[in-house]
């Protein structure tokens, strides 16, 4: 892989490929081959995906079978099979309302493509873990008066119901949705059953539009939306053809007896310049027109419904913008004098950080060494540790990147190498030059993944350097056993991550099924572990994997587009060994656009 690749590679895996890669089952990345540097480099990449590749099939049927349904609808031609009546159990109906602040999450899980809605539902509910308690579900499981018992519930409509698929969403939850004062949030398919659920009258009365007339297509085409405006930012939405679903055209009334629908925000078509609404809000419902987790980026239309949650559950919180910068892939390997020259300048500036570091490096091919394999630890590199602790008397936090971030002898996909390949998920790279991601070593557990771990902090220890308090998993990629395993070992993850099929349920993960998900605040995620937020990517000044530079314009670019939550951070990371110039020209546009950076303990708060 040397030969071809010619230098240190790092996987950066694309908020919207993690998202595909996470519905359909791997994350899939590709890369060119570059010419022989002398350094090595990292280029953590964010992919349009947020779903792994079996499931990315689902979605490009998932979407086709919407329109064709949505198309039978508007001719009157979809019958529609109500929800059987269910009664609440005598447990459920005692049940006390959790204390403090709650959500109510809501899934679709029958259909043919029904092992999305557990997908969706677990990305929502990490959001919402930043708010307070989280209750997930199937939609089928909903029983009469639940939503009364919950700050705020968000509803997930993922299944077309009609035609073959019944419908699943039980009458009450239709008539309790109207009926209540708390905040509900409904997210793309069957407010149109609702509607018909509960007289087309009553609900163009109380909510200002018409769902029973509101379609996905707009004369004969989905379009080609590819912006999203909110908050005074423009968003992009980015989704390859084939792929997208749509966004419903709500039909909004004027006139008398209506109420006024706000327009929250605007979706545009970048072809035609037409604009309609992509999240309306009247009374107590909250709609917006698609499911936005899948082809998601740094500045994409997600960010919208990050911040609408607030209304549903913090409403009073105050504008707040604070940023957070991490030095990425520290080993025993890196070079002193970076380090200092980079440590200077945040001094210099009295910006808080954290440092990213791997207790131990290998190369066990000596792709890096003329063939001879190396192995260094961080207690042979006494420069290195005299680097890191001066970093942290001088405002660094110390965090934990895996034991050796390689895996083995294996090219994983690579070479062998530290800060090349995977540690705890399997890679290879395919016959189109994709990095595919194959799922966990055969021999993950809890026992294996803490081995790690105790062996790393062990390097630590052996280097005189304190604990880390906080973990980010090499290239972003472990199974949810390894996950549980970092999650009772430190404070919190700062990272992006996945989350497999099968979470929510209680059942074994699927490890071909998953959902790759970013954050913008803290969040409690599925896992029951705190996670702080890498939003923004990081700087890479040349073209790789099919991606174009990434420079310090498009992460001040990114920055400004995640303004649009009202208290939300821009996290990125930087690796050390580039030029001090591009840090300090990112953190100057950030803190210009209005950001306080702080450490990454306040990250939390």
């Amino acid at each position: 892989m040397q030969n071809k690749r010619g230098r240190s590679r790092k996987v950066r895996i694309s908020a919207v490929v993690m998202l595909l890669a996470a519905l359909l089952g791997g994350v899939i990345l590709s890369r060119t081959a570059q010419g022989a540097i002398s350094r090595p480099r990292a280029t953590d990449a964010v992919n349009p995906l947020s779903l792994s590749p079996k499931s990315s099939k689902d979605l490009a049927a998932a979407a086709k079978a919407r329109l064709d349904s949505d198309r039978l609808r508007r001719a009157g031609r979809l019958a529609l099979t109500p929800a059987p009546v269910t009664k609440a159990l005598a447990a459920e109906a005692a049940a006390a309302a959790p204390a403090g602040t709650s959500a109510l999450v809501l899934y679709d899980n029958t259909g043919p493509y029904g092992q999305l809605g557990e997908l969706y539902a677990m990305a929502t509910a990490n959001l919402a873990g930043h708010f307070g308690t989280v209750t997930a579900k199937p939609v089928s499981a909903y029983t009469a008066g639940m939503v009364n018992q919950y700050t705020a519930t968000v509803y997930l409509g993922s299944t077309y119901y009609g035609g073959t698929v019944p419908d699943a969403v039980p009458a009450a939850f239709y008539q309790d949705a109207l009926a209540t004062s708390r905040p509900v949030t409904w997210i793309g398919d069957n407010i149109w059953n609702m509607a018909g659920a509960v007289g087309v009258t009553q609900f163009k009365q109380k909510y200002g539009w018409d769902p029973t007339n509101s379609y996905y297509e707009s004369g004969g085409s989905i379009g080609n939306i590819n912006q999203v405006t909110y908050r005074n930012q423009q968003l992009t939405r980015t989704i390859p053809a084939g792929q997208d679903g749509g966004v419903l055209h709500p039909d909004i009334l004027t006139g008398p007896g209506y109420p006024a629908v706000t327009r929250l925000a605007e979706a545009k078509d970048g072809t035609s310049g037409a604009t309609s609404p992509w999240a309306i809000r009247s009374s107590n419902l909250t709609y917006l027109g698609e499911i936005p987790f899948a082809y998601v980026s740094e500045s994409d239309r997600v960010i919208v419904f990050e911040d609408l949650l607030f209304d549903a559950l913090a409403p009073a919180t105050a504008e707040r913008h604070r940023a957070f910068v991490r030095l990425e892939d520290i080993s025993p390997k890196a070079d002193p004098a970076q380090l200092r020259a980079i440590a200077n300048y945040l001094k210099s500036q009295n910006i808080p950080y954290g440092i990213n570091v791997i207790p131990v490096y290998k190369d066990p091919k000596g792709a890096y060494n003329n063939g001879v394999p190396e192995t260094v630890t961080l207690a042979q590199a006494p420069a290195v540790v005299t680097e890191l602790k001066n970093m942290l008397a001088n405002g660094a936090v110390l965090m934990n990147h895996g034991y050796t971030h390689q895996y083995g002898t294996a090219n994983n996909p690579y070479n062998g190498v530290t800060g090349d390949d995977f540690e705890f998920f399997r890679a290879h790279v395919d016959t189109a030059d994709n990095v595919v991601l194959d799922g966990p070593p055969a021999e993950d557990s809890t026992v294996w993944a803490q081995g790690r771990v105790t062996q790393a902090l062990a390097g630590f220890a052996a280097a005189g350097l304190p604990k880390p308090a906080l973990w980010t998993t090499p290239h972003y990629a472990a199974s949810a056993t390894d996950y549980r395993v970092f999650g009772q070992n430190y404070s919190a993850r700062l990272e992006r991550s996945l989350y497999f099929a099968g979470t929510l349920t209680g059942g074994t993960p699927d490890n071909s099924r998953y959902i790759g998900q970013f954050f913008p605040y803290a969040v409690k995620d599925v896992y029951g572990t705190t996670v702080l937020p890498e939003n923004i990517g990081n700087y890479e000044p040349d073209a790789y994997n099919n991606h174009p530079p990434r420079l310090p314009a498009d992460l001040i670019a990114s920055a400004k587009a995640n303004l649009a939550v009202r208290d939300g951070v821009a996290s990125f990371f930087y690796h050390p060994y580039y030029p001090v110039t591009p840090l300090k020209q990112t953190i100057e546009g950030i803190k210009a656009l209005g950001y306080t950076f702080v450490g990454p303990t306040a990250l939390g708060q």
